[in-house]
């Protein structure tokens, strides 16, 4: 889908970076030269043709005091079907992925509190009569899938601008979320109203003012509750449909150096240490790696496994056929 020099100047400079003011679309309108309705309809056309999944906060589950992890299991062919809408019922499943792979769905799961992510696991064995193997994070070396739009259509996952990415965040803020920020994570989960006012029309559904909701969203901002808040752009249809889950043996004690060095690489949108499940999984070191066809994404996989070279015993890329399912981080009100 061809798209306007205005949405991808859109695009490219907003997944992250909103405006925290009382009319941010009139903001991004004087900053590329537009008008405030032209800018919201832009939002409008791209959320309804699909091309951004949703516009508005980034959560962070762990910081929440969430529970998250990845979960993987081998599904029968003859039950795929029937384990998937079993999986998808789970209100905790966020993503699920089909993979090429003997372990051939993999899914996220995100809950309330990190003791309720073993009882949602033994749910699913118990559901299904299939093992699901664990994959909590351990250590994150990066993630920010950030897109840049060309106007020839070869767009490309680039590194989180130093401005979204650095002077907003501090991790040693400590920012205790209160009953309203609850609410307030739950009302916009799954996204802003747009609209010329946004804030006041969130601050109108929870009877409170539009600086108190200024100052909770920045609050939690610049804490780290909220990674960035933008556009979400669906890779997929914007032409990217190769996405390889790539995992690597690395010595544990080499492990923080290396996940820090495949993390820089400005093809790598998400890379973290998991524990290994010996004897079905023997990685410890996923890098998630984005291309517009299978080939390209093998081509960025090469240059990582140069760079780790005799550090890596082996490695897979586990590519996605499907998606199953695709939604955001959802606390309940």
């Amino acid at each position: 889908m061809q798209l306007t020099q205005l949405q991808r100047e859109f695009i490219n400079h907003f997944q992250g970076n909103f405006p925290l003011e009382g009319r941010p679309f009139q903001k991004i309108a004087d900053q590329l030269g537009s008008t405030e309705g032209s800018i919201i309809d832009i939002v409008n056309k791209l959320k309804q043709d699909r091309l951004i999944s949703r516009f508005g906060p980034l959560y962070d589950a762990a910081r929440i005091g969430g529970g998250l992890t990845l979960a993987a299991m081998t599904v029968p062919e003859d039950r795929y079907q029937m384990v998937t809408e079993t999986v998808n019922c789970y209100r905790e499943v966020a993503h699920n992925y089909r993979r090429e792979h003997k372990l051939n769905m993999w899914f996220v799961l995100a809950t309330e509190l990190p003791e309720d992510l073993q009882e949602v696991i033994s749910s699913i064995e118990k559901t299904t009569g299939l093992t699901v193997f664990n994959f909590p994070k351990q250590q994150e070396f990066y993630i920010g899938l950030w897109l840049h739009l060309s106007s020839d259509g070869k767009h490309s996952t680039v590194p989180v601008p130093d401005q979204v990415q650095n002077p907003v965040m501090d991790l040693g803020y400590d920012y205790n979320l209160d009953d309203t920020d609850r609410k307030l994570i739950s009302v916009t989960q799954a996204g802003f109203p747009v609209e010329p006012s946004p804030y006041r029309n969130i601050a109108d559904s929870l009877d409170l003012t539009q600086d108190d909701v200024l100052q909770r969203l920045g609050n939690m901002l610049y804490s780290g509750v909220i990674r960035r808040i933008g556009a979400v752009p669906n890779h997929y249809r914007l032409g990217l449909t190769a996405n390889g889950m790539t995992v690597w043996d690395i010595p544990d004690n080499k492990i923080e150096q290396l996940g820090k060095l495949i993390g820089q690489l400005d093809f790598v949108s998400h890379c973290y240490q998991r524990p290994r499940n010996l004897p079905v999984w023997p990685y410890n070191l996923f890098a998630m790696v984005h291309g517009h066809n299978e080939d390209e994404v093998k081509d960025k996989v090469k240059k990582i496994e140069a760079l780790l070279a005799k550090n890596c015993s082996s490695y897979e890329t586990l590519f996605s056929s499907a998606i199953l399912k695709k939604t955001g981080l959802r606390l309940a009100a």
